[in-house]
């Protein structure tokens, strides 16, 4: 089992990950909005802005204070560095 940084020391799970998308659009916020409704939003963001939703196959969405761009290059590499997440303010 292989696990991302998704900034913060929070993990998770690169094989229940189904999609890293930008939080910008109105369908996204929607989902969002939904998730935290129904109690499946995880907010890993310590009260930054989030710039990136990760879409899990157990129907969770999990908000990262990270680019997308960022989660998605530490999903292809095998070690993550941890000056970046200091640098994503």
């Amino acid at each position: 089992m292989k696990l991302i940084n998704i900034g913060f020391g929070n993990m998770v799970s690169a094989g229940r990950l189904i999609a890293v998308v930008s939080p910008e659009s109105a369908p996204i916020k929607r989902m969002v909005q939904e998730a935290r409704d129904r109690g499946v939003l995880i907010d890993a963001t310590y009260g930054r802005r989030t710039r990136a939703v990760l879409i899990m196959d157990s129907d969770h969405i999990v908000l990262s204070a990270l680019q997308p761009e960022t989660v998605a290059g530490r999903l292809g590499s095998r070690e993550a560095p941890a000056a970046e997440e200091e640098e994503e303010e």
